[in-house]
């Protein structure tokens, strides 16, 4: 995992971090800038800059990060749907380069980067 990756850094508990959800793999934590009601990021535990990098060795990882993301909107009162967004690239928004879905539920604000 790459030192000064933020999330890495989440995940190895160097840095803090409101989790809600953790399964073999991967985390789940609130948004420190929410864009809705509920805004949750599902990340792996592993170094993945962004989706670019997912081989088709890693279809059982997206799986399991698609599921968790129903989990936790499930978990936190969105049952009845809610947003799935990932970012790819600069050209696509995403800051932080480690592989991160966005789920949100309610109203948005604003776009998530």
């Amino acid at each position: 995992m790459p030192q000064d990756c933020v999330f890495c850094r989440i995940v190895r508990g160097e840095l803090p971090a409101e989790v809600v959800h953790r399964e073999d793999g991967l985390l789940a934590i609130r948004d420190i800038n929410p864009v809705a009601r509920t805004h949750v990021l599902v990340i792996p535990d592993r170094h993945i800059a962004d989706l670019r990098e997912l081989s088709a060795g890693d279809a059982d990882l997206w799986w399991q990060l698609t599921q968790a993301a129903s989990r936790v909107a499930a978990d936190l009162g969105h049952a009845d749907g809610y947003r799935f967004f990932v970012s790819v690239g600069p050209g696509g928004g995403q800051t932080v380069f480690h592989l991160h879905v966005h789920v949100l539920g309610g109203a948005m604000t604003r776009l998530p980067q």
